[in-house]
C-alpha cells in the first residue's frame, strides 16, 4: 500500500476564511493546500454584497496586502440603506456618504483572494467526507473520491456543516427561528423600475409582523432580495411552499405578505428565477473547544451566526488573518500558535454571536421598524 499524501499545513474550505490564511501565509513563505468540494472556482455563484468592517476585514485585508486592490473593487455608493414598513414608509433613509463599512461583491473578493495564490493552492474538487486523529498526532482526512491524505496541521475553514469541527466539538448549528427566501430581479432599472426606486441605491430593510424584506442593488443593477419571515423548523423542506415550481412558489410566498404594500410585494411577484430557501442556523453562542493538538477552525465553522451583525465573512476574513499571523510568529510551535490564536477568536467571536442573536430578535420582534431605526441610530452615535 502507498504512502498517504501528506500537507504540513491542509485547509478545508476556500471560502473567504480560508483564503485568507492561506494568502498571509503564503507572504510569511508559508505553504498551505487548500481543498474545496466545489469543481472549480466558477462552480457556483457566491452571494451578494458584502460589507468590510474596518476593524476586521479590511484589516484582513491589509495583512493580506491586498486592500488597495479591494478599493478599487468597492461599488459606489453600496453603503446606502432605507428602512421602511409595511406600507413601504420610510422610517430612515441614509445615502451611505459618511460610511466607513464598503460594499463589494463577494465573487469579486473571493477572485481577488485566488488571484493572490501560487497556482495549485486549491484543489478543487475535493470534497471532505471525514477526517480523523492518527495515533502519530496527525489527522487523516478522507474524500468522497475515495482519496485520503494526511496533515500535521488541520483547519477547519469548511463553513456551517464542518466536516472537522467533530474532532474539537460535539456541536451543531441550531435552526434560529427564522427563514429566508432568496429572490433576484434582473436589470431593475429598466425591467422592474418602482421595485428599483423602493430598494433604492444601496441596501433596504422592510419590516413589519414579525417579517420582511432584506435587500441590497448589485453592481451590475440586479436587486437581490431576502423575504424573511419566522417559520418552524423544517419549514423549507416541509412543501409548505414548492420551491421547485417558480411560480407556486411565488404565489405562496406573497400569501405571507398579506396587507403589504404593492411595491414590496413586487419583490416577490416580479422575482426572476428559482426562489431559493435559506433557513438561518447559528452555532452556540460563546461556542469554544479545548486545545486539540494540530486542528483548529475558523469562520462560521468555528462561530457561525445569523447575518445581523454583519460579521460572517468579516470575522472569517480576520480568522484567516491571525492564524497565519499567529503561525508565523511562532515558528516550529504549533500549538504555542494555535493557543495564542484561539485565545484571540473565542471572545471577539462570542461577541460578535451575542450581538447577531440580539439583532435577528430586534429585526423580527413586534415593534418595527422603530426598533431597528432606534439600534441604527446607536450605531451612528457610537462612531462619532
Amino acid at each position: 500500500m502507498s504512502a498517504l499524501r501528506h500537507h504540513p499545513i491542509a485547509v478545508i474550505g476556500a471560502g473567504l476564511g480560508g483564503l485568507t490564511l492561506a494568502r498571509v501565509l503564503h507572504l510569511h513563505g508559508i505553504a498551505a493546500a487548500v481543498f474545496d468540494l466545489d469543481a472549480s472556482p466558477t462552480a457556483r455563484t457566491q452571494g451578494g454584497m458584502l460589507d468590510m468592517h474596518e476593524e476586521s476585514g479590511q484589516a484582513a485585508l491589509r495583512f493580506a496586502g491586498l486592500h488597495e486592490e479591494f478599493l478599487t473593487a468597492v461599488h459606489a455608493g453600496g453603503e446606502a440603506m432605507r428602512i421602511l414598513d409595511k406600507h413601504a414608509t420610510v422610517h430612515m433613509e441614509d445615502d451611505g456618504a459618511q460610511g466607513e463599512r464598503p460594499e463589494v461583491s463577494r465573487g469579486v473578493l473571493r477572485d481577488l483572494l485566488l488571484g493572490s495564490l501560487p497556482d495549485g493552492t486549491v484543489r478543487w474538487g475535493a470534497k471532505v467526507t471525514g477526517a480523523r486523529t492518527l495515533d502519530d498526532g496527525r489527522h487523516e482526512v478522507t474524500l468522497a473520491d475515495g482519496e485520503s491524505f494526511t496533515a500535521d496541521l488541520l483547519v477547519g475553514a469548511d463553513g456551517a456543516w464542518s466536516k472537522v469541527r467533530p474532532l474539537l466539538s460535539g456541536a451543531v448549528p441550531e435552526y434560529a427561528g427564522v427563514s429566508f427566501v432568496e429572490l433576484h430581479l434582473l436589470d431593475a432599472d429598466v425591467r422592474h423600475p418602482a421595485s428599483a426606486a423602493v430598494v433604492g441605491g444601496g441596501m433596504l430593510f422592510a419590516l413589519g409582523d414579525e417579517k420582511g424584506f432584506l435587500g441590497h442593488r448589485d453592481p451590475d443593477g440586479s436587486l437581490h432580495v431576502y423575504a424573511a419571515l419566522r417559520a418552524p423548523a423544517g419549514w423549507a423542506a416541509s412543501g409548505a411552499l414548492d420551491f421547485a415550481e417558480p411560480a407556486a412558489a411565488r404565489k405562496g410566498l406573497l400569501e405571507h405578505f398579506d396587507g403589504w404594500d404593492d411595491r414590496l410585494r413586487a419583490l416577490i411577484a416580479d422575482a426572476d428565477g428559482a426562489l431559493v430557501p435559506r433557513p438561518i442556523h447559528a452555532l452556540p453562542v460563546g461556542h469554544r473547544w479545548e486545545r486539540v493538538p494540530g486542528v483548529t477552525l475558523l469562520g462560521d465553522a468555528a462561530h457561525l451566526m445569523s447575518p445581523f451583525a454583519g460579521e460572517g465573512a468579516n470575522l472569517a476574513m480576520l480568522d484567516g488573518a491571525e492564524l497565519a499571523r499567529a503561525l508565523a510568529a511562532h515558528p516550529g510551535d504549533v500549538e504555542r500558535a494555535l493557543a495564542a490564536y484561539e485565545a484571540e477568536l473565542f471572545p471577539r467571536s462570542e461577541s460578535a454571536a451575542h450581538e447577531s442573536a440580539a439583532n435577528l430578535a430586534l429585526c423580527f420582534g413586534p415593534d418595527n421598524p422603530r426598533a431597528l431605526v432606534a439600534r441604527m441610530n446607536s450605531y451612528r452615535h457610537e462612531t462619532v
